[in-house]
């Protein structure tokens, strides 16, 4: 498991301004991280399950499991990553 530390500076106007708002600066943060990670998810989902079916070479079952399924995707030769795809798609 990957633990990332993230370091938002705010100023202090900007500080009441979000705490004008919210609760916690933190729990906000954690809660976007959380559902960008399920968005990002059910898309990761969406899109492979899609390109898995219409792979006329790809026989296997497709994993219900999400670690299984995540494997899967990311040992495929077609699978690239945002940053593998922009940079291909910005050459030529």
């Amino acid at each position: 498991m990957a633990t990332i530390t993230l370091t938002v500076d705010v100023t202090d106007t900007e500080q009441a301004i979000l705490l004008n708002d919210i609760l916690s600066i933190n729990d906000w943060l954690q809660a976007a991280m959380n559902g960008k990670r399920v968005n990002c998810w059910k898309r990761m989902q969406t899109e492979w399950t899609t390109r898995l079916m219409n792979d006329e070479s790809f026989t296997d079952s497709i994993p219900s499991n999400k670690a299984a399924f995540v494997t899967l995707v990311t040992g495929r030769s077609d699978y690239k990553t945002r940053t593998e795809r922009d940079a291909a798609s910005s050459i030529g």
